[in-house]
């Protein structure tokens, strides 16, 4: 599957983000519980403008991350309402740029709006990408009995299961075991 690098990148963003809950990260915790683990996020995406590095703003980010998982399970005519209220309260005006050493990419909002907002309208444009080319069943939720990681399918035949091989290797595992007492 092959979307715009710009959607790609937000993509993968709402998957760390979304991954920070307590039921799909690695520790089994909230991984997005301080502002300073709300920095190292940000370390692995480029998100240029004004970040305020405050509770006010964690809290910001983290009811987007609740808003954000919810759209990845809807389905396309579904996500087609929440992505437009998420444009329309964003008030975005989607304009090309180039910054940081990135090629030409769309962003919708000031590099002065708050962070969360901004993190709404670029995802939200990144959803946009997905619904036009027909593609929400690249969105899916870890195939894991006991994890509720989002999953990105970027692969050529759609086939990607897993959030991490972590939960790959142990769902093989356990099948290998179920198939081993049957036998």
């Amino acid at each position: 599957m092959l979307f715009a690098p710009d959607t790609e990148e937000s993509l993968n963003f709402v998957v760390a983000l979304a991954n920070t809950t307590p039921g799909s990260s690695r520790s089994g915790e909230d991984e997005l519980a301080t502002v300073e683990q709300l920095a190292t996020l940000l370390t692995r995406f480029t998100y240029t403008g004004r970040i305020d590095h405050d509770e006010a703003e964690l809290d910001e980010v983290r009811e987007t991350r609740t808003l954000l998982r919810s759209v990845w399970g809807l389905d396309r005519d579904d996500a087609v309402e929440v992505v437009n209220r998420m444009l329309r309260d964003a008030k975005a005006l989607p304009f090309l740029t180039r910054h940081d050493g990135l090629d030409w990419h769309m962003h919708a909002t000031s590099p002065d709006a708050p962070l969360a907002e901004r993190i709404r309208a670029e995802v939200a444009l990144a959803f946009t990408d997905v619904i036009r080319m027909n593609e929400m069943s690249r969105l899916r939720i870890c195939g894991a009995d006991d994890c509720d990681g989002l999953v990105l399918d970027l692969s050529r035949n759609g086939s990607k299961r897993f959030c991490t091989v972590r939960c790959g290797n142990r769902m093989n595992m356990i099948a290998f075991r179920e198939r081993k007492a049957g036998a």
